[in-house]
């Protein structure tokens, strides 16, 4: 077949770059931490993937805690092009983005009817020219739209963020743990109280108690998490502190059989 040579070529080139070690690594968003940063086989948070990011108990619903986080993570990215916030219910604050040092000048926001559109508008935001990040809404995705999202971040390089969120009042559906084999990270994420500086009164910045659930390539880790104090630097976060094993285990809900 004409063509096959050359591609049998390529694809022995691209096999004994491998071997050498000589691939070019993934672009990422360091957290400019090694105690986080050294979590990640890239040295950070790699871009050109998506990622999922959730919370628990009523930020499921809400979702205010992870979006924060996730619009702080992303916030590097908005200085590189557009970033598209697909949502379903029409809530999303600007001031508070505002207060995270978020460029909303650089956010476009769409409103999707139900999941399957979410995950649509999402795929498409993705792929789009201009376009740097883009976040969708949505509860659980199968694992097919979790590839369809990979593809469409490596067409054009941009990085995409699941936020779980369910409907106001609605059961909670089975999570498809599947969807998270296709995702580069999965997080779960909650507020941390703040602390204002010693000796100044009023409240701190604020916090998040941010657990990387699962890395592909990496490993897991924990910790408490402030938003740092220049508000365009490179990195938006501060750690303030690293959590163990049984601190995590500790914060998960406890239940006592009754009868």
């Amino acid at each position: 077949m004409p063509g096959a040579k050359p591609a049998l070529s390529a694809l022995r080139a691209q096999i004994a770059a491998l071997e050498a070690g000589t691939r070019t690594p993934p672009p990422v968003l360091p957290f400019g931490d090694p105690r986080i940063d050294g979590c990640f086989p890239a040295g950070g948070l790699q871009r050109g993937g998506w990622h999922e990011v959730g919370g628990s108990g009523l930020e499921e619903e809400t979702g205010a805690a992870p979006a924060a986080f996730t619009a702080l993570m992303l916030r590097p990215l908005a200085a590189k092009g557009a970033v598209v916030w697909v949502m379903r219910r029409d809530d999303l604050h600007a001031p508070g983005l505002v207060n995270l040092g978020f460029p909303v000048q650089r956010l476009i926001q769409v409103r999707a009817r139900d999941e399957a559109e979410v995950l649509a508008v999402l795929e498409d935001a993705l792929a789009t020219v201009g376009v740097a990040a883009a976040i969708g809404e949505a509860e659980s995705p199968d694992l097919k739209a979790g590839r369809r999202l990979q593809l469409a971040c490596e067409r054009r390089g941009a990085t995409g963020v699941l936020l779980r969120r369910r409907p106001y009042g609605g059961p909670a559906g089975k999570r498809r743990e599947v969807s998270g084999a296709a995702a580069q990270t999965r997080w779960r994420i909650a507020a941390a109280p703040s602390q204002p500086p010693p000796g100044e009164p009023g409240l701190g910045p604020p916090r998040w108690r941010a657990e990387l659930e699962r890395c592909r390539g990496g490993r897991p880790g924990a910790w408490i998490l402030e938003q740092a104090e220049a508000a365009d630097g490179p990195h938006p976060f501060r750690l303030v502190s690293q959590l163990a094993d049984h601190d995590v285990a500790e914060s998960e809900p406890r239940f006592r059989l009754v009868g």
